[in-house]
């Protein structure tokens, strides 16, 4: 199988290649980060001499015993032999303790370029920040896009699913998913990949977890992205469906575990966005699940027209283009995303289609509140071009595909 080439994350590395800066890729489990190293010494090598590039996979059982900062500061200086700049590769370097420490190392001491790669968000806290601090730059890596997914079915001769994008609404991008024929298989391999997930990088890390709990808050948190977080709302819900057992549950079990999800990167928190008085809210937000596989492991029926996995999709592109993702709060109600790039802005409404006026109308006039002149966008499923009132409407696939974008102001 032909693995595509991740070109919107190369295009943005490449610039850093020979940077004094420790390049850090961080996503969730299985999203591609081994396969991205790969590229970027397939590019390194066709410049420098291969045994000055030097990679380590943590979770390859050769490696098993370069487990401490010790070991891999004596393992890798027995490998630099000249002064001529190396390229070190740790791959999902969670695994060595206090790997921070011979980082530190290899940058001050060693002509050498760093790249290293995690499945959790504590790799840039703590002592790495302490003792690097100002010397790493972060790339999040996700799961395939929309755009990817076509791509790799072109790449490999095969031909791009019938309404395809409803598959991809419902079973996400994982890329390792695409493989498969079949919604079983996929199904399948998506409860693996979260079970892997969990328990390697929550419970292993957690002991004192109490996992019923833990998934009984993860199920309904992924089930009901999108939707505004009330720890109200999931204490009534734990409590119904245990009545009657003595397991309590208190609302900082809820954000501790929460913070142990976003940490493994299922969720993403969002924060909202007051348009008229122009300032974040911290109390208030939502999350959105990296993938919608995951969302739809933990949701019975996927109604796609209530619009949430529409707008973790979205969600989703606007974060993997580089955009500052907030949801919108006017003094009438709710936008759905305001995406910040700098200091320009655009506003956003996703519907999943609108065959009537009355639809429409609710849509477009969502924007009437917002005296902010910055463009306005209606994202949805339909074929027709319906802009009107200054307000561009937008098929959802043409965005997800490049073939209209965003313009922000």
């Amino acid at each position: 199988m032909k693995i595509i080439k991740r070109e919107i994350y190369l295009s943005r590395i490449r610039n850093y290649y020979d940077i004094d800066l420790i390049k850090v890729l961080t996503g969730i489990r299985r999203c591609g980060k081994s396969f991205l190293l790969n590229q970027i010494m397939e590019e390194l090598t066709q410049k420098n001499p291969k045994d000055h590039i030097i990679y380590l996979n943590f979770e390859d059982y050769e490696y098993e015993e370069i487990n401490t900062a010790k070991k891999l500061h004596e393992y890798i200086k027995s490998l630099v032999k000249d002064s001529e700049k190396y390229y070190f590769f740790f791959d999902e370097i969670q695994h060595v303790k206090e790997f921070e420490k011979a980082i530190a190392s290899f940058k001050a001491t060693l002509n050498c370029s760093i790249f290293i790669t995690g499945s959790n968000s504590k790799l840039l806290s703590g002592e790495l920040s302490t003792l690097l601090v100002g010397r790493t730059v972060e790339f999040q890596i996700m799961p395939f896009s929309y755009q990817e997914a076509v791509s790799f079915y072109q790449e490999n001769q095969k031909p791009v699913p019938e309404n395809f994008i409803v598959d991809y609404i419902k079973w996400g991008g994982m890329p390792q998913r695409f493989v498969f024929d079949n919604e079983s298989d996929t199904k399948k391999y998506l409860e693996d990949v979260f079970k892997g997930i969990v328990e390697k990088d929550i419970y292993k890390r957690d002991s004192e977890i109490e996992k019923y709990k833990f998934s009984a808050i993860s199920g309904y948190i992924l089930s009901n992205a999108g939707k505004e977080f009330s720890a109200e709302n999931i204490l009534n819900f734990y409590n119904q469906k245990n009545e009657g057992n003595k397991k309590t549950l208190e609302k900082k079990t809820i954000y501790n575990y929460i913070e142990k999800l976003e940490k493994a990167y299922l969720i993403s928190r969002v924060k909202r966005f007051n348009i008229s008085g122009k300032e974040i809210l911290k109390t208030i937000e939502k999350h959105y699940a990296i993938d919608t596989g995951f969302r739809t492991l933990n949701t019975n029926l996927v109604n796609y027209e209530d619009t949430f996995f529409l707008e973790n999709v979205i969600y989703n592109e606007l974060i993997l283009r580089g955009y500052s993702v907030y949801t919108g709060k006017t003094y009438k109600g709710e936008i759905d995303f305001v995406a910040i790039d700098g200091n320009k802005k655009c506003f956003i409404q996703v519907s999943y289609l609108m065959p009537g006026e009355e639809t429409i109308k609710r849509e477009f006039d969502a924007f009437k509140p917002i005296k902010d002149a910055s463009p306005k966008y209606v994202l949805s499923l339909d074929k027709i071009d319906l802009s009107h009132d200054g307000i561009t409407h937008i098929n959802i696939e043409d965005f997800l595909l490049h073939k209209k974008d965003l313009f922000i102001s």
